[in-house]
């Protein structure tokens, strides 16, 4: 048996080597989320959302049980629609929403994520469950919205989900940023569903982020794992503890793996040699939690204007429906 060449292994993406490099020797050092999300990181977060600890899913998939038929065709605003959504994954909370659309005829649906395996579990499970719906995966990411939402679409009204909090994992610049890209591939009377989490007592939102079994924590040690793997890293995992915190001021739990030594890190595929100080944190995440205000700030920013949110029953979590203003077409 022989040892596989490392001149045969898939040369690894540009965008990676660069955001690795920059976020490694970046003070303090920060790393994208997309970053957890490979093969293994998606498993690992369908997981989390399974948790006792973890309320977001099941506040949402609440939400979408009580308000998505009437959601779905608000959206529609009495036309044939096209639904796309940004980081997907397998769509396993999206197919509640999906469901009375479907029952009523369907259309398309345009999953859009970094994890093709993700997208190849929503496409065939959609498949077996909703025939009425078409599914058309996209391989990309959250920042490709404005081509992909131009690919398809043409003469449908639109409907672009963001949900999960997502938006969430975004500081405000980006996420404007980010919403304007979406706002720039849609047309007047075309629509935005925005999940948000909501404030609420830091005791309440600690253990989300760091749950009693550790599944959050491999979640986040994933991630160098990842780079092990794909850029010859010798991250040593055990010497990182998993870290969530509030952050107050700005409104955010955040994620870290926190260095348990010094110790000297080598990334030989990314030229990028760093060292970790005892204590010293790598930001991998975060979590913002808005509040109304919040959340119509961040869309009139971005060109999008508020016409109803659903809230759980408790008022943990939040569901905008937001428009693109103007003249709409028939």
């Amino acid at each position: 048996m022989t040892t596989p060449s490392r001149a045969i292994r898939p040369r690894p993406d540009d965008e990676l080597i660069a955001v690795v490099r920059a976020g490694l020797l970046a003070t303090p050092k920060r790393l994208p989320p997309w970053l957890l999300y490979d093969a293994r990181g998606s498993e690992l977060f369908s997981e989390i959302t399974t948790l006792p600890e973890y309320y977001p899913t099941r506040c949402e998939r609440a939400i979408f049980a009580a308000h998505g038929a009437s959601l779905m065709r608000d959206a529609a605003d009495g036309r044939p629609l096209i639904v796309f959504e940004l980081g997907a994954g397998t769509a396993d909370k999206t197919r509640v929403l999906l469901a009375p659309w479907a029952a009523d005829g369907g259309g398309t649906y345009v999953p859009i994520d970094v994890s093709r395996d993700a997208l190849a579990i929503a496409r065939d499970r959609l498949h077996d469950e909703l025939p009425a719906i078409r599914v058309v995966p996209r391989l990309g990411r959250n920042e490709d919205a404005r081509w992909l939402l131009a690919e398809l679409g043409g003469g449908h009204r639109r409907l672009v989900l963001f949900i999960g909090s997502s938006i969430g994992n975004y500081d405000e610049a980006d996420a404007i940023a980010l919403l304007r890209t979406v706002r720039a591939g849609l047309a007047p009377g075309d629509a935005l569903l925005l999940g948000t989490d909501l404030r609420k007592p830091v005791e309440e939102l600690l253990p989300a982020y760091d749950d009693s079994r550790g599944v959050t924590a491999a979640f986040n040690r994933n991630l160098l794992v990842r780079l092990n793997r794909e850029l010859d890293a010798n991250f040593a995992i055990d010497r990182y503890r998993h870290l969530a915190v509030w952050n107050l001021a700005a409104s955010r739990i955040e994620m870290h793996l926190e260095s348990q030594t010094d110790q000297r890190v080598e990334v030989p595929r990314a030229g990028v040699e760093v060292t970790f100080r005892l204590g010293e944190r790598l930001h991998t995440e975060s979590s913002v939690k808005y509040d109304r205000a919040m959340v119509d700030t961040l869309l009139a920013a971005a060109g999008f204007v508020r016409e109803r949110t659903e809230t759980d029953e408790h008022g943990r979590f939040a569901v905008h429906l937001a428009r693109v203003p103007g003249v709409r077409g028939t």
